[in-house]
C-alpha cells in the first residue's frame, strides 16, 4: 500500500506520484506488464502515464464535495498489472485549502429582547457556514464594540460553533430601543477569511420571564430503523409567570437543518420529540437537536436547549459483491491456483456487523485467497476436466458477521475451453468383415466408428487405411481398399477373387484435428467367401479339342471292367468344388455306366454280336454350387478283336491322333492298377 497527499483544486495533470519509483521497478516493466488503474469511486481523478510512471490529476477535485466536513478525505485506488497478477493499493489523501470563507445564512439579523431581560441571558445567532476543514473552518466570532452585549461561542460536539449574545448589562428601552451590532465570522486560514452580519436588536417592554427547562442538554441513544412515533425524549420547562405569559409552547430551533427537521418533530403541548422519519445510522450516528421554548407573553420570551441522539448501529446492510476483474472463460488445463477473478466486498454497517467473510462452495474445484482487507482472488484449487464438467456456476457468498448475519450471493458462470488432450476410441477393438468374391467396385464393407470427446476441431475425426504388421509386403491394403477420411466406410475399389485371396488384414487409423493431433489404431479382418464363379475343368481325357477322346476294348470285356476315369478340378472351394459325374447321353445307355463322384467308367454287361462297335459316351462333369456350374466331354469306346482287356486290368489305350501327354499317361495308369487292386 503506497500513500500520497494533494491539496483540492490542483490543475489537470498535476503531479501525484511516481509510482514506478516507490515499488521500485523499472518503468518499461510497469508497461509491459499491462498497467491498469482502478477506482473504488464513480469518477476516475487520476490516471498513469505506463511510460513514465507517473500518477496525474486528471479531473478537478473538491475535497468538499467529496468528503463533506469529515477531517480526512482519501481516494483509493488499485494498480492491477498481469504476468503475474499482482495488485497495489493506492490511498490519495486530500487536503484542505482555504477555498471558501465563512458565510452567514443572512446579512441581516433582528431579535426582540425584552428589557427585563435577566443579565447573562443567551441569545442565540444563526452560525456561519464554512465547508472548509480543519484550521481552515470557521474558527472564531468577533462582535463590534458596544456596552450591553457580550460574545459567547457554544462549541457542539461536532465540532460546530454557534455565536450566542450574552446580556452582561440591563437594557433600557426608554434610554434605547435598538441596538446595531456587526458580527463577524472568521476562519483559520492564512491568510483568513471572514463575512459579516448586521445584528438589530429591539428593546421590548413586559413579559420580563423567560422559560426555563430543568437542564440544559438533554441526551437520548436510539436504534436505526425505529419505528415512526418513537418517543426520543420528553422536555420540561417552566415558566414562574402567569396566564399567557407562563404558558409554553415547544418548537424546534430554526437552527436544525431541513433534513433535521424531516426525522424529528416535537409536540407543541407535551414538549415530546418523536421519531418521523427513517433513522440510519450510516448516514449520520448523532443528531444534536435545538429546540427552544417560548411562552405566550406579548412579546413572547424564549429559551433554547440541545438534545443529543446517538443512533445504535443494528445489522441491516447486507454485503455488496463487487467484481474487480473476471474471465468467463477458462482453459481446462489451467494448473491449481490460477486466477479466475477478482472480487471487492462492503458493508455499510459498522463494527463486527460490517466485517465480510467470502466463501464458495467446498465441492467445486474453486477457493478463495483474502488479498488484503475486503479484496478477495477466486482462484482454481484443483485440475479442471471440460470432458467431465463443461461448465460451472459458482456462488460467491458474503456473509457479514452480524446476529443474526447477512449475506449476498453472486453467481459466476465460467465456461471451460477445450484442449486436445483424448484421443479418439474405436467402438470396437477390432472389426471382422465376411465379403463374397466378385463384390461390386465401390461397395461398402464395413463403417468403423471412433468418437473423441473433445470438442470443435479436437473431435473432428480423419480416417486412414495401414499395412497391418506381419502382414504380407506384397499384400497392400490400399490396393483392394479406400476409407472415407471423416465417415469411416470401408469400400472396395477392386472385386476379390477368392482364388487368389482369401483374407485380408490391416489397421485402420483415426486421428482428431486437434494440435498435436491424437491417433488410434483398430485391426479389421477381412474374410473372403467363395462364390461358383469357376466350372469344372476336365484333366483327363483332355476337353475342347475337335475330336473326341477314343478308348479300344476287346469284345470279350466282362463286367465290370474299368474303361477309363474322367478326371476334374474345380478352382472353387466347398461344395461350390464338388464335383459329380454323369452319363448324359450313350449310343447304348445300358451297356455303360459313370461313378457319380469318382467319374470311374465300367462297363455294365458282357458285349454282344448285336452291339455296335463304337459307342460315343457325353459325360457330364457338375459342382455343388448354386447355381451348379457343369463341363462335358465325348468319349468313343471302340470294340475290336485287338483290344485290351480291360477286365484283366490292362491299360485302355486312346487313339485321339495327338497321343496323350506322359503324366496323362501316368495318372491313366495309375488309376487302373488302383482300380484292379
Amino acid at each position: 500500500q503506497i500513500r500520497y497527499s494533494i491539496p483540492e483544486e490542483l490543475t489537470r495533470g498535476a503531479f501525484v506520484g511516481n509510482i514506478a519509483k516507490d515499488l521500485g521497478t523499472d518503468v518499461a516493466k510497469l508497461a509491459a506488464a499491462n498497467l491498469q488503474v482502478l477506482s473504488d469511486s464513480d469518477s476516475q481523478y487520476f490516471s498513469v502515464n505506463v511510460n513514465t510512471g507517473v500518477i496525474m490529476v486528471s479531473e478537478r477535485i473538491d475535497r468538499e464535495q467529496l468528503c463533506g466536513q469529515n477531517p480526512r478525505c482519501f481516494l483509493h485506488l488499485k494498480l492491477a498489472i498481469e504476468n503475474p497478477v499482482e495488485f497495489y493499493r493506492i490511498e490519495v489523501e486530500i487536503l484542505d485549502i482555504n477555498d471558501n470563507p465563512p458565510e452567514f445564512p443572512s446579512d441581516e439579523v433582528s431579535l426582540r429582547i425584552y428589557e427585563l431581560a435577566s443579565l447573562g441571558a443567551r441569545f442565540p445567532i444563526q452560525p456561519a457556514q464554512d465547508p472548509d476543514v480543519g484550521t481552515n473552518t470557521l474558527q472564531t466570532y468577533h462582535l463590534s464594540a458596544n456596552e450591553n452585549f457580550n460574545l459567547n461561542v457554544k462549541a457542539r460536539t461536532d465540532g460546530g460553533k454557534f455565536p450566542e449574545l450574552v446580556l452582561e448589562r440591563a437594557l433600557d428601552r426608554e434610554l434605547r430601543a435598538f441596538h446595531h451590532l456587526v458580527l463577524t465570522a472568521e476562519d483559520g486560514g492564512s491568510p483568513p477569511q471572514s463575512s459579516k452580519t448586521h445584528i438589530t436588536i429591539q428593546v421590548l417592554d413586559a413579559n420580563d420571564n423567560h422559560p426555563v427547562f430543568d437542564r440544559p442538554s438533554y441526551g437520548a441513544r436510539l436504534v436505526e430503523n425505529s419505528p415512526l412515533g418513537t418517543l426520543v425524549v420528553k422536555l420540561n420547562a417552566t415558566d414562574v409567570d402567569e396566564g399567557p405569559n407562563g404558558d409554553i409552547r415547544y418548537s424546534l430551533s430554526s437552527h436544525n437543518s431541513a433534513a433535521l427537521r424531516q426525522i424529528f418533530a416535537i409536540d407543541e403541548q407535551t414538549g415530546e420529540i418523536r421519531v418521523q422519519g427513517n433513522l440510519d445510522f450510516e448516514e449520520a450516528t448523532v443528531y444534536e437537536i435545538e429546540v427552544e421554548a417560548k411562552d405566550m407573553g406579548s412579546p413572547t420570551m424564549e429559551e433554547h436547549c440541545s438534545v443529543v441522539v446517538e443512533i445504535t448501529d443494528v445489522n441491516d446492510n447486507a454485503p455488496e459483491v463487487i467484481l474487480t476483474s473476471f474471465s468467463s472463460s477458462l482453459s481446462e488445463d489451467a494448473l491449481p491456483g490460477t486466477v479466475v477473478a477478482v472480487i471487492h466486498v462492503r458493508d455499510r454497517d459498522s463494527g463486527e456487523q460490517g466485517k465480510v467473510q467470502c466463501h464458495v462452495p467446498p465441492d467445486l474445484p474453486f477457493q478463495l485467497r483474502k488479498d488484503y482487507e475486503h479484496q478477495y482472488s477466486l482462484l482454481t484449487s484443483a485440475r479442471l476436466d471440460r470432458e467431465h464438467v463443461a461448465y460451472y456456476n459458482v456462488t460467491i457468498s458474503a456473509s457479514d458477521l452480524g446476529n443474526p448475519p447477512l449475506s449476498h450471493h453472486t453467481i459466476l458462470s465460467i465456461a471451460l475451453a477445450d484442449v486436445n488432450d483424448n484421443a479418439p476410441q474405436f467402438e470396437q477393438a477390432s472389426y471382422e468383415v465376411m465379403v463374397a468374391e466378385n463384390n461390386p467396385v465401390g461397395s461398402v464393407l464395413v463403417t468403423v466408428s471412433a468418437a473423441d470427446p473433445d470438442s470443435e476441431q479436437n473431435s473432428r475425426l480423419s480416417y486412414s487405411i495401414l499395412r497391418a504388421a506381419g502382414t504380407d509386403p506384397g499384400l497392400d491394403p490400399t490396393r483392394y481398399l479406400s476409407i472415407h477420411l471423416t465417415s469411416g466406410q470401408v469400400s472396395a475399389k477392386l472385386p476379390f477373387d477368392y482364388e487368389q485371396t482369401t483374407y485380408l488384414q490391416f489397421h485402420v487409423e483415426v486421428s482428431d484435428g486437434g494440435s498435436p493431433a491424437l491417433r488410434n489404431r483398430t485391426l479389421v479382418h477381412v474374410f473372403i467367401v467363395d462364390q461358383n464363379d469357376n466350372a469344372p475343368q476336365v484333366h483327363f481325357p483332355r476337353a475342347g479339342e475337335e475330336s473326341a477322346t477314343q478308348f479300344r476294348i476287346s469284345p470279350s470285356t466282362a463286367p465290370p471292367a474299368l474303361i477309363t476315369k474322367v478326371m476334374a478340378i474345380d478352382a472353387d472351394s466347398g461344395l461350390n468344388a464338388w464335383l459329380s459325374y454323369h452319363l448324359v447321353e450313350a449310343t447304348d445307355p445300358g451297356l455303360f455306366s459313370v461313378a457319380l463322384r469318382s467319374g470311374e467308367i465300367r462297363i455294365t454287361r458282357a458285349l454282344q454280336e448285336t452291339d455296335a462297335s463304337a459307342h460315343e459316351l457325353l459325360v457330364v462333369v457338375r459342382d455343388a454350387g448354386e447355381p451348379p456350374l457343369s463341363t462335358a466331354v465325348t468319349l468313343v469306346v471302340l470294340v475290336e478283336e485287338k483290344g485290351p482287356e480291360a477286365l484283366q486290368g490292362s491299360e485302355a489305350r486312346a487313339t485321339d491322333g495327338g497321343g496323350l501327354p506322359t503324366i496323362t499317361l501316368y495318372l491313366i495308369v495309375s488309376l487302373v492298377l488302383i482300380s484292379t487292386v
